[in-house]
Protein backbone atom coordinates (compact mmCIF):
# COMPACT_ATOMS: atom_id res chain seq x y z
CA UNK A 1 0.00 0.00 0.00
CA UNK A 2 1.29 3.56 -1.21
CA UNK A 3 1.41 6.30 1.28
CA UNK A 4 0.83 9.92 0.01
CA UNK A 5 2.76 12.48 1.79
CA UNK A 6 2.34 16.06 2.23
CA UNK A 7 5.40 18.28 2.80
CA UNK A 8 7.08 18.04 5.54
CA UNK A 9 5.19 14.67 6.43
CA UNK A 10 7.69 11.62 7.60
CA UNK A 11 7.52 7.29 7.33
CA UNK A 12 9.21 5.12 8.26
CA UNK A 13 10.42 2.83 5.62
CA UNK A 14 9.70 -1.09 5.78
CA UNK A 15 8.50 -3.75 3.87
CA UNK A 16 4.97 -4.47 4.08
CA UNK A 17 6.08 -7.84 6.05
CA UNK A 18 7.73 -5.77 8.42
CA UNK A 19 11.46 -6.34 7.68
CA UNK A 20 13.80 -4.40 7.21
CA UNK A 21 14.23 -2.50 3.49
CA UNK A 22 17.42 -3.84 1.85
CA UNK A 23 17.02 -1.98 -1.89
CA UNK A 24 15.21 1.42 -2.34
CA UNK A 25 14.99 3.37 -6.02
CA UNK A 26 14.13 7.07 -5.73
CA UNK A 27 12.48 7.52 -8.70
CA UNK A 28 11.62 10.96 -9.91
CA UNK A 29 9.04 11.89 -12.65
CA UNK A 30 7.84 15.09 -14.33
CA UNK A 31 6.04 16.29 -17.93
CA UNK A 32 6.83 19.24 -19.59
CA UNK A 33 3.66 21.90 -19.24
CA UNK A 34 1.46 22.16 -22.84
CA UNK A 35 1.81 25.41 -24.38
CA UNK A 36 -0.16 26.60 -26.83
CA UNK A 37 1.89 29.04 -29.66
CA UNK A 38 0.99 31.05 -32.76
CA UNK A 39 1.61 29.65 -35.93
CA UNK A 40 3.23 31.28 -39.23
CA UNK A 41 -0.08 32.10 -40.56
CA UNK A 42 -2.37 33.26 -37.97
CA UNK A 43 -3.21 29.65 -36.60
CA UNK A 44 -2.10 27.82 -32.89
CA UNK A 45 -0.84 24.92 -32.36
CA UNK A 46 -0.20 22.75 -28.95
CA UNK A 47 3.78 22.54 -27.70
CA UNK A 48 5.17 20.44 -25.57
CA UNK A 49 9.39 21.73 -24.58
CA UNK A 50 11.84 19.31 -23.65
CA UNK A 51 12.87 20.03 -19.73
CA UNK A 52 15.82 18.53 -18.41
CA UNK A 53 15.76 18.01 -14.51
CA UNK A 54 18.37 16.23 -13.10
CA UNK A 55 17.73 13.85 -10.03
CA UNK A 56 20.76 13.89 -7.63
CA UNK A 57 21.57 12.28 -4.51
CA UNK A 58 23.69 14.32 -1.71
CA UNK A 59 25.06 12.14 1.19
CA UNK A 60 25.43 14.09 4.68
CA UNK A 61 27.12 13.08 7.77
CA UNK A 62 28.00 15.21 10.88
CA UNK A 63 26.63 18.18 9.46
CA UNK A 64 28.79 17.66 5.95
CA UNK A 65 28.40 16.57 2.51
CA UNK A 66 30.53 13.36 2.04
CA UNK A 67 29.07 12.78 -1.74
CA UNK A 68 27.09 13.81 -4.55
CA UNK A 69 25.69 11.50 -6.65
CA UNK A 70 24.34 13.03 -9.93
CA UNK A 71 24.29 12.47 -14.26
CA UNK A 72 27.72 13.04 -14.01
CA UNK A 73 29.16 10.58 -11.55
CA UNK A 74 26.81 8.05 -11.32
CA UNK A 75 27.73 5.68 -8.56
CA UNK A 76 28.92 7.05 -4.92
CA UNK A 77 32.17 6.21 -3.48
CA UNK A 78 31.25 3.73 -1.22
CA UNK A 79 29.33 1.93 -4.25
CA UNK A 80 26.15 2.10 -1.75
CA UNK A 81 23.82 4.49 -4.64
CA UNK A 82 23.41 4.34 -8.19
CA UNK A 83 22.03 6.50 -10.25
CA UNK A 84 20.78 4.93 -13.66
CA UNK A 85 21.25 7.35 -16.28
CA UNK A 86 20.25 10.89 -17.77
CA UNK A 87 16.84 11.66 -19.20
CA UNK A 88 17.16 15.01 -21.06
CA UNK A 89 13.46 15.12 -21.88
CA UNK A 90 10.75 14.22 -19.68
CA UNK A 91 9.24 12.18 -22.12
CA UNK A 92 7.42 9.14 -21.12
CA UNK A 93 5.32 7.43 -18.48
CA UNK A 94 6.76 6.84 -14.99
CA UNK A 95 9.80 8.01 -13.40
CA UNK A 96 12.09 9.45 -15.77
CA UNK A 97 15.28 9.13 -13.17
CA UNK A 98 16.05 6.68 -10.86
CA UNK A 99 18.63 6.62 -8.10
CA UNK A 100 18.98 3.19 -6.40
CA UNK A 101 20.40 2.93 -2.40
CA UNK A 102 21.36 -0.35 -1.41
CA UNK A 103 20.71 0.50 2.25
CA UNK A 104 22.93 -2.33 3.83
CA UNK A 105 25.71 -0.58 2.05
CA UNK A 106 25.92 2.53 2.64
CA UNK A 107 28.83 3.69 4.81
CA UNK A 108 28.09 3.73 8.35
CA UNK A 109 29.31 8.02 8.43
CA UNK A 110 26.40 9.09 5.98
CA UNK A 111 23.34 9.77 8.60
CA UNK A 112 21.08 11.13 5.76
CA UNK A 113 21.00 11.37 1.62
CA UNK A 114 19.56 14.16 0.58
CA UNK A 115 17.52 13.92 -3.01
CA UNK A 116 17.53 17.27 -4.90
CA UNK A 117 15.90 17.83 -8.14
CA UNK A 118 17.22 20.55 -10.55
CA UNK A 119 16.44 22.16 -13.72
CA UNK A 120 19.95 21.47 -15.98
CA UNK A 121 18.36 23.52 -18.93
CA UNK A 122 17.64 26.34 -17.04
CA UNK A 123 13.47 26.09 -16.78
CA UNK A 124 11.72 27.02 -14.13
CA UNK A 125 9.01 24.67 -12.38
CA UNK A 126 6.12 27.05 -13.81
CA UNK A 127 7.09 25.23 -16.84
CA UNK A 128 7.23 21.31 -14.97
CA UNK A 129 3.95 19.11 -14.74
CA UNK A 130 3.37 15.99 -13.05
CA UNK A 131 6.51 16.08 -10.61
CA UNK A 132 6.62 13.28 -8.26
CA UNK A 133 9.59 11.56 -6.21
CA UNK A 134 8.65 7.94 -5.32
CA UNK A 135 10.18 5.59 -2.83
CA UNK A 136 10.18 1.65 -4.43
CA UNK A 137 11.10 -1.23 -2.84
CA UNK A 138 13.28 -2.02 -5.82
CA UNK A 139 14.43 -6.05 -3.67
CA UNK A 140 10.28 -6.99 -3.76
CA UNK A 141 9.19 -6.49 -7.32
CA UNK A 142 9.34 -2.58 -7.57
CA UNK A 143 6.47 -2.14 -4.50
CA UNK A 144 5.71 1.45 -4.02
CA UNK A 145 6.21 2.58 -0.52
CA UNK A 146 5.79 6.40 -0.87
CA UNK A 147 4.95 9.10 -2.90
CA UNK A 148 5.23 12.71 -2.91
CA UNK A 149 3.69 14.66 -5.68
CA UNK A 150 4.88 18.13 -6.19
CA UNK A 151 2.33 20.47 -5.87
CA UNK A 152 3.58 23.92 -5.58
CA UNK A 153 4.82 25.60 -9.09
CA UNK A 154 7.07 28.51 -9.17
CA UNK A 155 10.13 30.63 -10.62
CA UNK A 156 12.87 28.55 -8.58
CA UNK A 157 14.60 26.41 -10.72
CA UNK A 158 15.36 23.73 -8.30
CA UNK A 159 14.01 21.76 -4.99
CA UNK A 160 15.08 19.39 -2.25
CA UNK A 161 12.38 17.00 -2.53
CA UNK A 162 12.93 14.37 0.17
CA UNK A 163 15.59 13.03 2.39
CA UNK A 164 16.32 9.31 3.60
CA UNK A 165 17.59 9.77 7.31
CA UNK A 166 19.39 7.01 9.54
CA UNK A 167 17.20 5.42 12.46
CA UNK A 168 18.14 2.93 14.89
CA UNK A 169 18.57 0.00 12.45
CA UNK A 170 16.26 1.22 9.69
CA UNK A 171 15.70 4.53 7.70
CA UNK A 172 12.61 7.06 7.54
CA UNK A 173 11.76 9.49 4.53
CA UNK A 174 10.69 12.77 5.07
CA UNK A 175 8.78 14.76 2.25
CA UNK A 176 10.65 18.38 2.38
CA UNK A 177 9.46 20.42 -1.38
CA UNK A 178 12.05 23.25 -0.55
CA UNK A 179 12.46 25.52 -3.32
CA UNK A 180 15.62 27.25 -4.79
CA UNK A 181 17.65 27.99 -7.72
CA UNK A 182 20.40 26.08 -9.34
CA UNK A 183 21.28 24.26 -12.41
CA UNK A 184 23.76 21.37 -11.02
CA UNK A 185 23.37 19.25 -8.06
CA UNK A 186 26.76 21.15 -6.68
CA UNK A 187 24.90 24.63 -5.78
CA UNK A 188 22.58 23.06 -4.04
CA UNK A 189 24.02 21.92 -1.44
CA UNK A 190 23.66 25.32 1.11
CA UNK A 191 19.82 24.41 0.18
CA UNK A 192 20.52 20.53 0.93
CA UNK A 193 22.50 21.38 4.16
CA UNK A 194 19.47 23.34 5.12
CA UNK A 195 17.02 20.68 5.32
CA UNK A 196 18.80 18.37 7.40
Amino acid sequence: MTINLNKGQSVNLAKQDGGSLTRVRMGLGWDAKVVTKKGLFGGTKQVQRDIDLDASAILIGAGNVLDIVYFGKLRSSDGSIQHTGDNRTGAGDGDDESIIVDLPAVAGSVEQIVFVVNSYSGENFTEIDNAFVRAVDSAAGDTELVRYELTGTGPHTAMVMAKLTRSGSGWSFTAIGQPGQGRVAQELVPLALSAI
